[in-house]
């Protein structure tokens, strides 16, 4: 599956998310559920400043790697799942199903590495 079509799956199984961007491991917009193409850009951004931000505080924390990180705000939810050379970043609206939303979201990168594999 082509990584818009993954994004496409992942908003219609978890409708709660409003927007998802993937991002490499370089940080940069792989595919995104925005037409706004420097939107993207500013949420990958800012997706990426958010984990290396936790890699650096990780260490105090323990020695497992941050894989997923939710910031819940008064209007919705920000997720970041980061599995292997990618990240997904999405909003959501308020009071997300965080367990639900973190699922989908990985099962989503699981699914786009085993198609890479394949």
């Amino acid at each position: 599956m082509d990584p818009a079509g993954a994004l496409a799956d992942l908003t219609e199984i978890s409708p709660e998310l409003e927007v998802a961007v993937l991002l490499d491991e370089s940080g940069s917009v792989v595919a995104s559920t925005l037409a706004d193409d420097l939107r993207s850009s500013q949420i990958a951004r800012a997706a990426a400043e958010l984990l290396s931000t936790a890699d650096e505080i990780r260490p105090r924390l323990g020695e497992h790697p941050v894989t997923h990180l939710q910031a819940a705000l008064a209007g919705g939810s920000v997720f970041v799942v980061r599995a292997g050379k990618r990240a997904l970043v999405a909003a959501a609206t308020a009071d997300p199903t965080v367990g639900l939303v973190l699922y989908d979201m990985k099962s989503c990168l699981r699914t786009l590495d085993e198609d890479a594999d394949a």
